[in-house]
């Protein structure tokens, strides 16, 4: 997260920080239109390919993909490797590979990655994972391990992502890239690392090289041990010596000649000393920017307010991108909304990124900070239930969301120390897990409450129902134990996109569901009703979600047909 204008230590607070699918169409239609149009009538054309293929390179202002298609980075922050807890947060109550599909269901393509340096230190196990019943494969794993799992399925399903070194350990965030324990050396040679354990995973885009410079930080005034520029370079050269197909993403700074902004959102001075890297169109800058819920600034009592705020922007990064000379991700921006001065910052805001409709990937790229419910300042794109969609603040995002990416199926890379400690149908667990934190400049979780549970043995069994209502349903049985039973069900809308969906079944037995996670479902007798939640009813045409289930039983027992009802 970021810093306010020459704050005192106080206000550092806690930084524990579908219109996809007719934007697609849309955009793909526009692209096509100027180059096939002559010879559509004589041979038809091939499809295009999937924007977001391959590696990404700049041109100009834009973003190209391997096919020098424009793409638009539009995602959220999912933090959790920077704290203490070692692992993104809200595994005590998620599957990851569930929470990722909620991302993209709702219409996210990208996801920021924060982490420390502390997870390459021998040693450093996360915490605060629940294994029962869920994340069962990163059962074991260290934190890299758990980060390769996190990447890989990732490009599993059509996500990319952008790791960022957010913290040089912890502890909390530096004003400098280096600190007297982390020395800079350190920072290089950890940024290396990561370089090289994702090379030929074209899940991962690029680092984000240092979170929030800020004051004593400089730009271009040529004293190396502050010079956040020339240590970008020095930093982002290493990077590219060992996979030079990366993007760099370099944020800004606080001051420049006088004038002071959000931490790491200060980029005046990128036009005059421009990042310089050996390995050319790789540099996107990268800028941050907050409401009143994160600290107050001038402009916010400016009479002209929020009239003025595109000319701020424009001053302190958006030149960059109007005047072609980079591209440019707004890393970080976020607030409660709770005052009308933020949900008039945010609409602004939104509407100077521009709308994907019209724009494409001719834009300004974004990760909404964040996904998480515990950013003390900002909360989350999720309640606090790690479930809940808050769609007044999802919704606000609509216009400026973007068409995602080709999913691999499986993902390739070197993935060095390969994950392992996967789950063969016994699993058990103890996890403790809810985040609190002060408003203190820092990322900081702290856990409490305790899962845990054991199974063993496997039984498994699929079944489809249709009746023309426009979906259909399956159900796979994951887990059986001598008295109990987890389950997942796939819901796959017919060849139209659906805006809701039911599905109803009958036990065969005296099984009782007893706890659900995305779905609200009911049992009444052996009938079984589950509807969909709020941020999971939409599915595109072909398309599927899912839902789980934990019950008891008493004995093995047969699967039953599903129903499905589509709205």
């Amino acid at each position: 997260m970021t810093g306010p204008l020459s704050p005192p230590r106080s206000t550092h607070r806690l930084r524990v920080v579908l219109a996809a699918a007719f934007a697609a169409v849309l955009l793909a239609a526009l692209a096509l239109a100027g180059q096939s149009r002559a010879s559509a009538a004589v041979t038809p054309t091939a499809a295009a390919p999937a924007a977001g293929t391959g590696y990404w390179h700049t041109s100009g202002r834009q973003i190209l993909d391997a096919n020098n298609q424009p793409v638009r980075i539009a995602g959220v922050n999912w933090f959790g490797f920077e704290t203490a807890n070692y692992t993104p947060h809200g595994l005590w109550s998620r599957d990851y590979k569930s929470m990722m599909d909620q991302m993209k269901s709702l219409g996210y393509n990208t996801i920021r990655l924060p982490y420390s340096d502390d997870i390459f230190k021998p040693g450093t196990t996360p915490n605060s994972i629940t294994f029962y019943n869920m994340n069962q494969d990163l059962q074991g794993l260290t934190s890299l391990q758990v980060m390769d799992k996190i990447v890989d399925y990732a490009g599993s399903i059509g996500l990319r992502v952008i790791l960022d070194r957010h913290r040089p350990d912890s502890s909390g965030q530096s004003a400098l890239w280096y600190t007297s324990s982390v020395p800079e050396s350190t920072w290089i040679t950890d940024l290396k690392a990561l370089a090289t354990r994702y090379q030929g995973n074209t899940a991962v885009v690029g680092i984000d090289l240092h979170n929030e410079p800020h004051d004593p930080a400089c730009w271009g005034c040529g004293d190396t041990s502050i010079d956040w520029r020339l240590a970008a370079e020095r930093a982002g050269n290493a990077v590219l010596g060992v996979n030079p197909d990366l993007l760099i993403f370099v944020e800004g700074i606080q001051t420049f000649n006088g004038t002071s902004g959000w931490w790491g959102g200060n980029l005046m001075g990128a036009g005059q000393y421009p990042v310089q890297l050996n390995v050319a169109n790789r540099v996107v800058y990268s800028a941050h920017d907050y409401a009143t819920s994160v600290a107050q600034q001038t402009w916010f009592t400016d009479p002209s307010f929020p009239a003025n705020m595109p000319g701020i922007w424009d001053k302190y990064w958006g030149y960059l991108f109007k005047q072609n000379i980079a591209p440019v991700w707004v890393g970080e921006f976020g607030t409660t909304l709770q005052s009308t001065t933020d949900q008039q910052w945010l609409k602004a805001l939104v509407g100077y990124l521009l709308p994907t409709a019209g724009n494409g990937g001719d834009s300004f790229s974004w990760t909404f900070w964040s996904w998480n419910p515990d950013s003390g300042d900002t909360g989350g794109i999720l309640k606090d239930d790690w479930q809940t969609v808050d769609t007044v603040k999802d919704g606000y995002l609509a216009s400026i969301k973007a068409p995602g990416f080709g999913g691999t199926g499986s993902t390739g890379g070197t993935s060095s120390g390969a994950s392992s400690g996967t789950s063969s149908g016994t699993s058990s667990g103890t996890t403790s897990g809810t985040s609190s934190g002060t408003s203190s400049g820092t990322s900081s979780g702290t856990s409490s409450g305790t899962s845990a549970g054991t199974s063993s043995g496997t039984s498994s069994g699929t079944t489809g129902g249709t009746g023309g209502s426009g979906c259909t349903a399956s159900l796979h049985i994951d887990n059986q134990w001598n008295n109990g039973f987890t389950a997942t069900v796939t819901v796959t809308a017919g060849s139209a996109a659906i805006n809701g969906w039911k599905v109803a079944w009958t036990w065969p037995g005296g099984q009782q569901e007893t706890s659900a996670w995305s779905a609200t479902v009911q049992q009444s007798g052996a009938s079984v009703t589950a509807t969909n939640l709020s941020y999971n009813g939409a599915v595109a045409a072909a398309g599927s979600t899912s839902f789980g289930f934990q019950g008891t039983a008493s004995g093995t027992f047969t699967v039953p047909a599903l129903s499905c009802t589509a709205s």
